[in-house]
């Protein structure tokens, strides 16, 4: 078999690359350098950069083609989290610690983990570099981009559900809203799960209404986006939910400035740039700008604007045939999140077992992803949609309405798949559901 090297990402991003050398089999081992000693030898057939979804998705899938004896993690964090339930865990309908695990706990069995970072890709010569390190975020959460940030955190007033360490400030600032503006940002960039940040202010205003203040509660959304969502269908059905429900929707708006020490915050506007305006709040959830990490952005499997360069249907990369990708860190044309992930890596699974056998890729993904948009506390409206943001629904019933079961499903039965199916490498997405779903009704 011919050496592979699979190179994924870290804990924020479900990033996964993988190095396949082609052509001839008397080709020498690929060689992991490290920057410091750790107790692993120099090559694997698979080797895993990032315990992440994705990561820890594909080195199960890897396991079984290979064996376990021949993939290796490169991972420093000591815990994984399931960060979808973070938007649960803000609104306080879920404990911050049902969210995360021992990372050793969900390394596939006999894969051997490496506890270092990497601080350097080189796929023109089958290689990567280590140091050690304490944490990676390759899904670059870049606070820094907004002066007062992240510093301004350590005030009240103000959280975040996009990071571990801002999730229960969220909650916190929720429990203490008096009377005001509470304000909800979405940056001028690509993030993890577009829905999310929407999905604290229904939850928001709800607990608002459920402990009588909503009367003193002024609701806005600050999006420097032009639309409440990229598919119509759901966009009609939350623009009829936020005309019921008094929120303010504002456009175009790009959180540029925090002045925690005032409780303001301050946004500019991005049809008129220079164009600045400030609001007082009482309440501030913040999704922060994000990129690629500079690892990726100067490697060679990058295009201009730092992210892996793959085709969008085989995930096969455009420049490096022997390079593939899967999740948050690609250029792939379609949303950000877990169920994106989960779809990708059994496309995936099935173009390296072809690529491996020197045959063409045939399965190919249609961009499907997917987003609960929780609405409350006890409804969601479950987005399905693809590349051509085209509803791909699953279940035989309108999911643009509320629904108390696609809740459960979210608060629940997700979580569940996640640690037992999705992380062993056994979840590729519901299609199978979807067409049993369709043949019953044919």
């Amino acid at each position: 078999m011919s050496p592979l090297v699979t190179l994924v990402s870290g804990p924020r991003t479900r990033l996964f690359a993988c190095l396949l050398r082609l052509g001839s089999q008397q080709a020498g081992p690929l060689q992991l350098h490290t920057g410091a000693s750790c107790a692993a030898k120099s090559h694997y057939e698979v080797l895993v950069l990032g315990g992440g979804t994705g990561g820890i998705t594909m080195a199960a899938r890897m396991k079984r083609k290979v064996g376990a004896e021949n993939v290796a993690i490169v991972e420093p964090s000591e815990r994984h989290f399931y960060q979808p339930i973070w938007t649960l865990v803000g609104a306080g309908a879920k404990q911050l610690s049902s969210s995360g695990r021992p990372t050793a706990s969900v390394i596939p069995s006999g894969v051997e983990w490496i506890q270092a970072r990497v601080v350097e890709l080189n796929p023109d010569k089958d290689c990567i570099r280590t140091d050690n390190g304490k944490e990676v975020t390759i899904f670059l959460c870049a606070l820094l981009q907004i002066k007062g940030l992240p510093e301004g955190f350590a005030h009240p007033k103000i959280g975040s559900n996009y990071s571990v360490k801002t999730v229960e400030k969220t909650w916190k600032a929720l429990q203490d809203f008096k009377e005001g503006n509470a304000v909800f940002t979405f940056p001028n960039t690509p993030v993890k799960c577009a829905g999310a940040p929407q999905k604290i202010m229904y939850l928001s205003e709800a607990y608002f209404r459920k402990v009588g203040k909503r009367s003193k509660a002024n609701i806005i959304f600050n999006t420097s986006l032009g639309g409440i969502f990229g598919v119509k269908k759901y966009a009609d059905a939350l623009q009829e939910i936020i005309r019921e429900r008094n929120i303010t929707v504002n456009y175009k708006q790009n959180l540029i400035e925090v002045r925690a020490d005032k409780q303001e915050a301050v946004f500019e506007n991005l049809d008129k740039p220079g164009e600045t305006h400030v609001i007082s709040y009482e309440m501030l959830h913040v999704t922060p700008p994000m990129s690629p990490p500079d690892v990726l952005k100067t490697s060679p499997v990058a295009d201009a604007g730092g992210w892996v360069d793959v085709d969008k249907e085989t995930l096969q990369h455009k420049r490096y045939p022997n390079v593939f990708g899967i999740g948050d860190c690609t250029n792939l044309p379609t949303s950000k999140t877990a169920a994106a992930a989960a779809a990708q890596s059994g496309i995936l699974d099935k173009t390296i077992s072809l690529v491996m056998k020197n045959q063409t890729p045939k399965k190919k993904y249609d961009g499907y992803t997917s987003c609960p948009l929780v609405t409350g506390y006890n409804r969601v409206i479950l987005a399905e949609f693809d590349y051509n943001a085209q509803p791909l629904e699953t279940f035989p019933f309108d999911q643009s309405k509320e629904r108390l079961s696609m809740y459960l499903m979210k608060a629940d039965l997700m979580p569940f798949l996640y640690w037992n199916m999705m992380l062993r490498g056994y979840w590729g997405g519901p299609a199978f559901l979807r067409n049993l779903f369709h043949l019953g009704m044919s």
